[in-house]
């Protein structure tokens, strides 16, 4: 697509762009569910436990092991398994998922100021750059979650009695995880400029103004009319004489009514009244 001219474009308002906004406000969310996700020890559930009440059940996570009943609000952590901590699944999502809340938090670092917050526009590059980085930071998410998920039931457990289930922590991962994705790719989107530039909100001057700038008439031209002014008659006080306002007057005039005629031709005597 070939590059427009600066001039072409311009602003509806002042305001961040929407992609801008999509991404700065599903990142922190997600952020948020993945730090739960990692600290909460929920990844899955062990129900029907032998030689223990039928309201019991573990809680196992990432970094400890928790026993609980369905009657009691108090929980037992601390739990020790070295089988279940052994597991290559369970390292990897413990490095993954501290990998993934730094990087969102770099990403958001080096977004924050290419977002148009201060300016007049924003910087797409700096911007799309950390939305690089909260994209990744989603994908570390989703592998430890998708491979914990797969083998939910292959994980070491006690006995084949034994009812698994999976944890809160494995929904809001994924939902965390999807956050951060959408959010970082929304925003990667503004480092090129395409679908005629309204994936940054950049519209068309013509289009902005609509038809009737278009179609809006010129102002018509100014031209100078030389002045037509008289000198003053000295007889006069007005500006002009009798003889000029005469010859500048385009209308008939009314004519100026006949003076009385003596009658000559009359030889009889003078009546008294004429007298």
């Amino acid at each position: 697509m070939p590059r427009r001219s600066t001039q072409e474009w311009i602003r509806l308002s002042l305001r961040t762009p929407g992609i801008l906004i999509f991404g700065m406000v599903l990142a922190p969310c997600g952020w948020i569910l993945n730090l739960t996700a990692t600290v909460a020890p929920n990844w899955r559930t062990l129900n029907d436990l032998p030689d223990a009440p039928p309201n019991e059940f573990i809680q196992q996570g990432i970094w400890e092991i928790c026993r609980s009943t369905s009657t009691d609000t108090r929980i037992n952590c601390n739990l020790q398994d070295t089988t279940y901590f052994g597991n290559q699944v369970i390292e990897v999502a413990q490095g993954l998922m501290v990998a993934s809340l730094i990087v969102t938090l770099i990403g958001l670092a080096v977004a924050i100021p290419g977002v148009r917050c201060w300016r007049d526009q924003p910087n797409w590059i700096v911007a799309g750059l950390g939305g690089l980085l909260i994209f990744l930071s989603g994908v570390m998410t989703i592998i430890p979650i998708a491979w914990y998920t797969h083998i939910l039931e292959e994980i070491s457990t006690v006995s084949p009695r034994i009812s698994v289930r999976v944890g809160y922590c494995i929904i809001l991962g994924y939902i965390g995880g999807i956050f951060e994705i959408l959010g970082g790719a929304v925003m990667f989107i503004g480092i090129c400029r395409c679908c005629g530039g309204k994936n940054r909100g950049e519209t068309r001057v013509e289009e902005v103004a609509g038809p009737r700038f278009r179609n809006q008439k010129q102002p018509a031209r100014r031209v100078e009319v030389p002045s037509l002014t008289r000198p003053r008659s000295s007889a006069s006080s007005v500006p002009y004489s009798k003889d000029s306002l005469d010859d500048d007057v385009s209308f008939p005039r009314a004519k100026s009514p006949a003076a009385p005629s003596v009658n000559t031709s009359y030889g009889g005597r003078p009546y008294e009244a004429d007298l």
